[in-house]
């Protein structure tokens, strides 16, 4: 039997038989456009775009202080979160001294557990004080609390060494919040 000739048929089956270029990693790209130098015309097309790009965005960042302050909020709670990292890993001089890869990593996962758990410490007792605050009739809107980051240490002891099997959790589960208040209601008076 032969083949019939399909050729003249070009309406919807010339899309499905054809085959898609395989799919390229924007890095296998820009290792390509690296390759073919700085006088490449979509080389220089690109940075050309590029700079406009960062030029449009330098004047949306001076002409909108909305923009500014939440940049801001996002460099500053990156910079809490590094300095709760450091502060934690100030054992042994903040070095690795572990010779082994396997043992480097159970320090670097240990470094890890530990600043997760403090945040989610704080972010637990952040919940039970605006909870608490709520039920007292204070009004905590959501928009300040989206404002609170969870990265507090202060009230953490940071020993440098953290033994998991000496904690027992207390009774009811958690610690009683302070009252902040009382200290400065005599200072109201």
């Amino acid at each position: 039997m032969p083949i019939p000739d399909r050729t003249s048929d070009q309406s919807g089956q010339a899309g499905r038989t054809r085959s898609r270029p395989p799919a390229r990693s924007p890095s296998a790209i820009l290792r390509r456009l690296a390759a073919a130098g700085a006088g490449n015309t979509l080389s220089r097309a690109l940075r050309a775009v590029g700079r406009i790009e960062r030029t449009l965005f330098v004047l949306r960042w001076l002409s909108d202080p909305a923009l500014r302050q939440r940049s801001h909020a996002g460099l500053n709670k990156g910079e809490a979160s590094n300095a709760l990292r450091r502060t934690v890993f100030f054992h042994r001089q903040g070095e690795f001294r572990d010779r082994t890869f396997e043992n480097q990593s159970f320090r670097a996962s240990g470094l890890s557990l530990v600043t997760a758990v403090i945040v989610h410490w704080n972010t637990v007792y952040l919940n039970l004080a605006a909870r608490r605050l709520c039920a007292d009739g204070v009004a905590v809107p959501n928009a300040m609390l989206a404002h609170v980051a969870p990265l507090g240490w202060d009230h953490i002891s940071l020993p440098g060494d953290y033994d998991w099997t000496a904690a027992s959790p207390p009774p009811g589960g958690f610690r009683p919040l302070r009252d902040v208040r009382a200290p400065f209601l005599p200072l109201a008076a």
